[in-house]
């Protein structure tokens, strides 16, 4: 490869006077060519010895450079390839350096410098596939030449200007020395393209300047160091969506680096670090505590007020005499860094109660805290620095479970916006549909496993059709005819019922809706303990659905009859179903605290539904045999309709016969009657499912 020019390319020519290594991807082919008769665009028409110029770059973009190296076409600088070579048989190949301000390797330290390195983030998405590497101004420039043993050098000074070493560009501006150095480099002859294009850059979200990526001196919290301990404690955590735990934030952990906590910033909590001003006599104090501030200092920092500041600038005052110094003359100055506002953050769960100077026994109580709820972007913020803190302190999470909820959009699908009104009024949505319509809608959705959620009102009535009017509709059928409290009421029954808790019922309706009960008081709870409100606002919904489209329309003749007429198994009836709403209206409080409150007031006239146990479940018998059963009659029940609905038959028309193919036959003959009522057929055949069935009834 001697002679070859490396086509390297960067969006950032100011930081070319740094230039020490080039990059390329380890799986990408590269290729060397020639120079094209048409003479190459770094050849100047005066410099003869320019001629004969060999170039090297990535195989699959030389179409689009094929023209500036002096070709007529892409087929004609393909058929000049002389070699190709694998990116990883490139790796230690030494270049001769674009400048020679870092030139003298005894001061600079650069002798491993001016190679070519091999790391997987180099693509041939754009450029030609060999990148420029300036260690002091990116993250995966100072990454991979640190890992080369390749010095970070500094070419600007704190105010983004170029230091003496630059002699080309000295006191210039960054941003101004681009055009006086790729003049530079055209001169010499080592510029093939210059290009403007309109790409991402990063600007101040305040003045909106252009910023740039500048390595600063920073204070590290070293988490690849407990790293492993981390992962093992987040296993104790509860994580919902429960993909999270071992996806988003797992993966996070599984790449965490030591995290820089000191921000050079005015603003903020000021590092408790103070340092010898004279590298002489080294010494660095780090204070935990007020009494150690003031034991050292004699006093503590106070603003103008007189009253006691810990911020700056007033803590960057005191100083004191270097204990190390015999001379005397050094002073212990604060850093001037702060703290990165992260680190506050995942400070809370102790700093709230100021541990560890007080309420030492109730935070070791209380924590891990039992419950938080955020954004699902924080589990490479929030959450993830809590986990880090208290792993660190204490060697324990800072939480045992956590709900990650995704965003909340506008009807149109974009943010919410106070001048585009792009969502539903909320207090018109109170008035029309209650609050918690609105609880419901976002609790049963989306949003809370970490999806994005759009707010329309046609998505709030939906909630309110799918469960909110079927719990009170329930509970006002009930209340209408037999709750002894509604006396007064028209259509009350007038033997002044009163209703009984109870779960031994001998009918197959009542049998099968208290086994439904029973599994939907462990599945709601199960669902809560996992942080998953959407997987029981759904239990709850299919709940509603079979006890008001089933087992009340199924027992409505029950019901119709009226306890005052002496009717068993009326009463079991309205005893079941005092006992279902009752046990109900405890389940839905969390998701719907208002209309669970309303309608558990309406069926007890005790305390307050929010002071009640959760419900037993074992105090319902499971009757598995029956809710299976049942379960495949409304199945068959929502197929026949169907199959009506399909043919034009509308269920008031009677039929002749159904027959029904099952796997287990048997198990429904105790329903037909149920199945010819409620598909109005006057014969239910009931026949085992067998091969060939399918030709036989088309």
């Amino acid at each position: 490869l001697t002679g070859v020019r490396a086509l390297a390319w960067t969006t950032t020519p100011w930081t070319l006077p740094t230039n020490l290594a080039l990059a390329v991807g380890p799986e990408i082919d590269y290729v060397v060519l020639p120079g094209g008769p048409l003479g190459a665009a770094d050849v100047h028409a005066d410099r003869a010895e320019g001629e004969g110029h060999r170039y090297l770059l990535a195989a699959e973009l030389l179409t689009g450079y094929a023209k500036d190296l002096g070709y007529e076409s892409a087929d004609a600088a393909r058929d000049a390839v002389e070699l190709t070579i694998r990116g990883a048989d490139l790796a230690d190949v030494h270049y001769d350096r674009l400048f020679d301000y870092y030139a003298d390797a005894e001061t600079w330290h650069t002798e491993r410098a001016w190679r070519v390195l091999v790391d997987d983030y180099v693509t041939t998405s754009d450029g030609t596939g060999i990148v420029h590497q300036a260690p002091a101004y990116g993250e995966d420039d100072q990454r991979i030449t640190e890992a080369a043993g390749i010095p970070l050098i500094m070419s600007l000074d704190d105010g983004g200007r170029f230091l003496p070493q630059v002699t080309d560009v000295a006191g210039e501006l960054w941003m101004d020395a681009n055009r006086p150095l790729i003049r530079l480099l055209k001169s010499e002859g080592r510029l093939l393209r210059e290009a403007s294009y309109e790409h991402s850059y990063p600007h101040c979200w305040r003045c909106r300047n252009p910023l740039i990526y500048k390595a600063v001196s920073s204070w590290f919290v070293r988490v690849t160091a407990i790293k492993d301990r981390l992962l093992e404690l987040n296993e104790q955590i509860t994580w919902a969506p429960e993909n999270v735990k071992h996806g988003q934030f797992g993966k996070w952990l599984e790449g965490a680096r030591d995290w820089s906590i000191s921000r050079n910033r005015f603003w903020g909590s000021p590092i408790p670090v103070w340092k010898s001003d004279d590298p002489q006599y080294p010494r660095v104090d780090v204070y935990g505590s007020l009494d150690d501030l003031e034991r050292d200092f004699g006093r503590l920092p106070v603003n103008e007020a007189g009253d006691v500041d810990l911020h700056r600038p007033f803590i960057d005052d005191l100083t004191r005499p270097n204990p190390d110094d015999p001379t005397g003359r050094s002073t212990m100055r604060r850093i001037e860094d702060v703290f990165d506002v992260w680190f506050d953050s995942g400070s809370m769960p102790y700093a709230q109660v100021h541990y560890p100077f007080e309420n030492r026994e109730w935070f070791d109580s209380h924590a891990p805290a039992d419950f938080i709820v955020e954004y699902i972007g924080q589990t490479r913020g929030w959450f993830y620095v809590m986990h880090v803190l208290s792993g660190a302190l204490f060697d324990r999470p800072a939480f045992s479970g956590v709900a990650c909820h995704g965003i909340v959009l506008g009807s149109d699908g974009q943010k919410m916006s106070k001048s585009l009104r792009n969502y539903p009024d909320v207090s018109e949505v109170f008035d029309r549909d209650g609050s918690d319509a609105m609880r419901w809608f976002l609790m049963g959705s989306s949003v809370l496993r970490g999806g994005n959620l759009v707010v329309t009102e046609e998505g709030i009535r939906a909630g309110v059709r799918e469960f909110l009017l079927p719990l009170w509709n329930a509970w006002y059928f009930f209340a209408t005819y037999a709750n002894a409290a509604t006396a007064g009421q028209a259509d009350a029954d007038p033997a002044g019922y009163e209703a009984r808790w109870r779960t031994d019922s001998t009918n197959v309706l009542d049998r099968y809706i208290l086994a439904l009960t029973g599994d939907l008081v462990r599945d709601v709870a199960a669902d809560l303990e996992a942080l998953d409100s959407t997987m029981a606002a759904a239990k709850l919904r299919d709940f509603g659905e079979a006890l008001t489209n089933w087992y009340i329309r199924r027992s409505r003749d029950r019901f119709w009859v009226g306890v005052a007429a002496g009717d068993d198994a009326s009463t079991e009836a309205f005893d079941t179903l005092y006992t279902v709403l009752e046990t109900l209206t405890r389940v839905a409080a969390p998701l719907l605290p208002l209309v669970s409150e309303r309608v558990w007031q309406g069926l007890t006239g005790g305390r307050s539904v929010h002071l009640q146990d959760w419900p037993d479940a074992d105090r319902f018998a499971a009757a598995g045999d029956i809710r299976s059963a049942m379960d495949a009659v409304r199945e068959v029940s929502s197929v026949a309709n169907a199959l009506r609905k399909k043919e034009g038959k509308r269920v008031r028309l009677p039929l002749a016969r159904l027959t029904v193919a099952v796997t287990d036959a048997a198990s429904l003959a105790q329903f037909e009657e149920i199945l010819r009522d409620e598909l109005n057929v006057k014969v239910v055949d009931l026949i085992p499912l067998t091969d060939g069935l399918a030709d036989q009834y088309g």
